[in-house]
């Protein structure tokens, strides 16, 4: 079937308007609100392989794939067989089941630093329960973060960038009093001279190092050759634990995550969307040392009712089975299929005389409206969002479903095809031509 949109979304917008009446801004995620792109939101209601329809029946290629949790596309059979065969039994029980130590060995398979895990129902909840372990481990109170980098809404971790470096947190959202943030240091994305200054001001007061290894919620920015290694040296010597935020990167850059593909092995690590297979999940593990610190082996306090549902676990157990199985195969073929994709649009704004800068990894990519390059969020912000709100837009009229933000990640599944590609590059030539107008 060719991607074919008409351009008229009515009963989208009839969607949006409706939902405006109950729903703040008429969404349950923000950036789903087209706000930083213009015009209205399309309603999707059904998705397969590397389609998604809206609810006017428009054709989509789509780029975002939940945010990324659908490495193997759209309803895939074997993850659909296994959560239908998981609620014919029952949803919820509140109670153990088997496939949560099913999925917790499939995980820690996967990564070798990890020899425990406790499931959460969100990426969120899995970052902050692990900052309170950091903190219960250490016994510090301090916690180095990144500008740019998202670990949830936390109120510890929803923090603006300071002024200068090692620079006191101020809270990014109404709500967040000032005295959560206090201990938490917003430091400039690759640049280990900040670090090494911040620990320097607050010596053994720094519980952990939050750092997502390859950042995803700026555009996609992967670290410096060196600041990973360097982040893993300076918490070595300072005794503070090194979180690596795999939420995103968990399974989708290689098997073993981002810390497979730098071979550098972190303290803690926070996972979610694959391993749920689209399902809400989240997850964080490490050491034996560390993770009997968590109730009921230890002080630790963590709970939740959902935490483990059978649902999630099925399919997450069916999509992680899937990507060891076939991992020889699906990798190579997201990194020849990304680099083609990713390449060839920028080649097209070359040619349109579009000023571009693209980052990659892997089947993680972002194109940035700035001539670049783009290694941290002061180089992200200076993109032009005015060109890529045309761009997206454009790209949206012609079936091309991206990310409704310059500064969000865009990935690729392995259900996209070659033909996929082609079209996306083809409707990238008229999207620049959009944006020269």
């Amino acid at each position: 079937m060719p991607v074919t949109t008409s351009g008229k979304t009515e009963q989208s917008r009839r969607l949006q308007q409706r939902a405006e009446s109950v729903i703040p801004g008429g969404v349950n995620s923000p950036v789903r609100a087209f706000r930083s792109v213009g015009g209205d939101p399309v309603f999707i209601v059904r998705g397969k392989g590397s389609r998604v329809w809206d609810a006017d029946e428009n054709e989509y290629i789509d780029y975002i794939g939940s945010w990324g949790p659908l490495l193997l596309g759209h309803a895939e059979p074997a993850v659909l067989d296994a959560i239908v065969g998981a609620a014919c039994n029952g949803t919820s029980f509140g109670a153990s089941t088997p496939a949560e130590a099913d999925l917790a060995e499939l995980v820690l398979s996967a990564f070798p630093h990890m020899q425990k895990v406790r499931f959460v129902s969100s990426g969120t909840e899995a970052t902050m329960s692990a900052v309170r372990l950091a903190r219960a481990y250490t016994k510090r109170k301090y916690i180095i973060k990144f500008e740019g980098c998202y670990h949830g809404h936390a109120d510890c971790l929803l923090v603006k960038a300071g002024s200068g470096v090692a620079t006191l947190g101020i809270p990014g959202s109404a709500g967040v009093p000032d005295e959560f943030t206090q201990f938490t240091l917003a430091l400039p994305f690759n640049n280990l001279a900040a670090v090494e200054h911040a620990f320097h001001k607050f010596k053994h007061e720094i519980a952990c190092v939050i750092v997502e290894p390859v950042v995803g919620n700026m555009g996609c920015v992967p670290a410096a050759d060196d600041y990973l290694v360097g982040l893993r040296l300076i918490t070595e010597r300072e005794r503070a634990v090194l979180i690596f935020d795999e939420v995103m990167t968990g399974f989708r850059l290689a098997f073993g995550g981002a810390q497979e593909l730098y071979n550098i092995r972190p303290d803690l690590t926070t996972m979610g969307k694959i391993i749920g297979g689209g399902l809400p999940v989240g997850a964080y593990g490490g050491p034996a040392e560390i993770m009997d610190l968590v109730a009921p082996l230890g002080p630790m306090y963590q709970a939740g009712t959902l935490s483990g549902n059978p649902l999630a676990m099925a399919a997450g157990c069916a999509m992680l089975k899937q990507l060891r199985e076939r991992k020889g195969e699906i990798y190579p073929r997201l990194e020849k299929l990304s680099g083609d994709l990713v390449e060839g649009v920028a080649a097209a704004a070359k040619d349109a005389g579009v000023e571009l800068t693209h980052n990659r990894v892997g089947s993680m990519f972002t194109w940035f409206f700035t001539p670049g390059p783009v290694t941290n969020w002061d180089t992200a912000s200076k993109s032009n969002t005015e060109a890529f709100g045309k761009f997206f837009r454009s790209m949206l009229d012609q079936g091309i479903y991206l990310p409704p933000s310059q500064y969000e990640a865009a990935f690729l599944s392995a259900a996209h095809t070659e033909d996929d590609i082609r079209k996306t590059i083809a409707a990238a030539k008229e999207g620049f031509a959009a944006v020269r107008n």
